[in-house]
């Protein structure tokens, strides 16, 4: 969501006052103090509501850190936490000083306390468990409480390891039960569930396994905690600081940015090789089609990447190396060379040279199907997110793939097209507006506003109308920001009938600045600093309602799965709240019919569904599953518990695949030989098939015409 005649000032204050803040440390600022004080100063100077530094400041990042840094309360002892709690009221004074005790001294308790768990958890699993016992755990990290002594968080660790122990033996047991029915096919002990062996696994084989399985997943878990380094501590200690602002505003270290940009693009410069940590070693997990490494050839799934060079520089080892460290030695500009000095699962060590190059994501493009009912043929487009070429490197635009996408679905004659944002959460303000524009001649999409001053009207710029036939605009939960202000537009210019669950409540505007823009030639050795993401305005409505913290409340309501678990903006931690403001001059397209006949028959049809009966169903079980948070430690219960819960989930199977089937096809001009985008395709086609807010989405279509 950028707004570049904004940020030339923003760089230019932010240069000023920044340099002004060094000058009241002693010396030569640090790295530490040049990322906070930079990063502070923006806030100040153009966050949409600039906090005070005070004690109240200073008491929400204090419990806001010790929150992510602890999230369970597993880690420290409540004796630790009192001895922090002399910095409740003190971070403000230390940020103002260019200071940072709290995250030190909090850091070295962390380390300490990391160090002494893992050997507490390999202690514990180092024996086998009871499970004849009647005992149980509680799962809900609100109801936990930091432990007083030692001997009590010992007590809390055996029974999350137990628990963890408990559902791995019960997989097990399921693979053994496999056996009776296939009996060549038995499970190997040591292997991951769904291999197979001759050899028949005894109970304590059984439960032994279980235990190593648990313990090799702490010890990767620890080991990568322990590899955080200074830097790393004071992104997460800037990062929190951000966000006591509020939710979207944050600070992102520079590989944290870069996978900002892939999100946002679609697009990364690299190998196109998928990587994944497997035993501390860093494995090729899959290769991207057409990317470098297909190209080149020689890197495979299975390998195991052992260093890395630059071109003709020395190699470096990543072998150890954190992950998010070692992903930014291979990535890197397109037409550059990296080495690979890979392992072969066959043990053979070869150097592979890959030229990168762009590496395109396709599945996080629009992508459009064509649904055929009652003789009539339907448009669908999913949009995954509003991405852009932010970084100027050439990307696509997620407004003018969906233009291209109508296009092709008026070629079908289609009789009205499903537009899904579900699960969509926003990006390019600008395609947003751009977007809203194919659908009616012009005027405002949204209004703009300042934290000061008075709100500005983002308008489309292109009279042409793309596609003016019926449209609904699918959303749920999980739509936000840009996907709200494009359903809320839709919605007040009467054009579309937006469908779903409430959405998410991101209504404000954020602009990503790079904070080595910021700060002067003398501090230079410390680049690259990071980037702050910085909530710079609010959005309204052209009806002048906010989105934010309310979301969009949808025309026609449906059943949803996810209503029972799925959190707003209003769960998170310190939003913005719900204002109004005067509402934009906008013409209404007034092409509706009567909403009240429509919904009427949506809701007639929605409980005469099997599809959301089964969904109603599936939401009324994961409400009461959430409220089941002490769970059994006994062996028989907890088998008896997975039965009763697979029987369920089996006949909601069953139930799910009886269901019709929606007639969906690829469109004509999608048509293509390419295996690889056949299978993508075939991805996604396959779920639209079954999915009952589709199907009733092209219902309701039909209905207007």
């Amino acid at each position: 969501m950028q707004f570049p005649q904004f940020k030339l000032g923003l760089y230019s204050t932010l240069a000023l006052l920044g340099l002004a803040s060094y000058s009241v440390y002693q010396g030569t600022p640090s790295r530490d103090q040049v990322v906070l004080g930079t990063m502070l100063q923006g806030l100040t100077v153009a966050h949409y509501q600039p906090e005070k530094l005070d004690d109240q400041f200073s008491q929400r990042v204090f419990d806001l850190y010790l929150k992510r840094v602890d999230v369970n309360k597993q880690l420290l002892l409540a004796p630790e936490v009192a001895q922090l709690k002399r910095f409740q009221t003190k971070i403000d004074d230390e940020l103002k000083g260019g200071t940072h005790e709290f995250l030190d001294v909090t850091s070295q308790i962390l380390t300490k306390r990391t160090v002494e768990i893992q050997a507490l958890y390999r202690q514990i699993l180092a024996k086998p468990f009871d499970f004849t016992v009647q005992e149980s755990w509680e799962t809900d990290p609100a109801k936990a409480v930091y432990a007083a002594t030692p001997a009590e968080q010992r007590e809390q660790w055996r029974k999350m390891l137990k628990y963890q122990t408990l559902a791995r033996l019960s997989e097990l047991m399921d693979d053994e039960a496999r056996k009776k029915d296939k009996p060549l096919a038995a499970t190997k002990v040591g292997a991951s569930p769904g291999t197979t062996s001759d050899k028949v696994s005894t109970p304590a084989e059984m439960e032994a396994e279980a235990r190593k399985r648990v313990l090799k997943y702490y010890d990767e878990a620890f080991t990568d905690q322990l590899k955080e380094d200074a830097n790393d501590r004071l992104a997460e200690f800037a990062n929190v600081i951000a966000n006591t602002y509020d939710p979207h505003t944050e600070y992102f270290a520079p590989i944290a940015r870069d996978n900002f940009d892939i999100a946002m693009s679609g697009r990364l410069e690299g190998t196109g090789a998928l990587l994944q940590q497997d035993e501390g070693h860093l494995k090729v997990s899959d290769i991207v089609a057409g990317s470098a490494s297909a190209r080149q050839g020689e890197l495979k799934v299975g390998d195991i990447i052992l260093r890395v060079a630059q071109g003709a520089a020395e190699p470096v080892s990543v072998e150890g190396m954190r992950f998010e460290k070692a992903v930014k030695l291979i990535r890197g500009p397109k037409g550059t060379e990296v080495r690979l000095t890979v392992r072969k699962p066959d043990g053979a060590t070869v150097v592979i040279p890959i030229i990168r190059d762009v590496v395109v994501i396709e599945e996080t493009y629009a992508q459009s199907a064509l649904i055929k009912q009652n003789g009539r043929k339907f448009g669908y487009i999913h949009l995954p997110g509003f991405y852009a070429d932010f970084g100027g490197k050439g990307g696509r635009s997620s407004a003018a793939d969906v233009k291209a996408e109508l296009a092709k679905l008026a070629k079908e004659n289609v009789a009205g097209v499903v537009l899904d944002l579900r699960y969509n959460g926003g990006g390019s303000l600008r395609d947003a507006v751009d977007m809203g524009g194919l659908f009616v001649p012009n005027g405002p999409m949204v209004q703009v506003k300042a934290g000061r001053g008075p709100a500005q009207a983002v308008n489309d710029q292109d009279p042409q109308v793309q596609y003016a036939g019926p449209l609904v605009v699918l959303v749920n939960k999980y739509s936000a920001s840009a996907s709200e202000i494009l359903a809320a537009a839709m919605q007040d210019y009467r054009r579309a009938i937006v469908m779903g669950s409430t959405t998410y409540g991101k209504g404000t505007v954020q602009q990503l600045f790079d904070l080595d823009n910021a700060v002067s030639a003398e501090v230079k050795a410390f680049k690259p600093l990071g980037s702050l993401k910085l909530t710079i305005q609010k959005f309204y409505r052209v009806n002048g309602g906010s989105t934010q913290f309310k979301g969009v409340v949808p025309d026609i309501t449906l059943p949803d799965a996810l209503a029972s678990y799925a959190k707003g903006e209003q769960e998170s931690e310190y939003p913005l709240l719900w204002d109004e403001i005067a509402p934009a001059t906008y013409q209404p397209t007034n092409t509706l019919p009567v909403l009240d006949k429509l919904k009427a028959a949506s809701a007639a049809r929605v409980a005469a569904s099997p599809g959301f009966r089964l969904i109603t169903e599936a939401a009324q079980r994961a409400t009461e599953r959430r409220k089941e948070t002490n769970l059994s430690l006994n062996l028989a219960a907890y088998r008896a518990s997975q039965l009763q819960a697979r029987a369920v989930n089996k006949q909601q199977t069953a139930a799910q695949n009886a269901l019709p089937s929606l007639d969906v096809a690829q469109l004509s001009a999608d048509a293509s030989t390419d295996s690889t985008a056949a299978k993508r395709l075939t991805r996604f086609l396959k779920p639209l098939r079954k999915d009952a807010a589709l199907a009733e989405a092209v219902a309701v279509i039909g209905d207007e015409l």
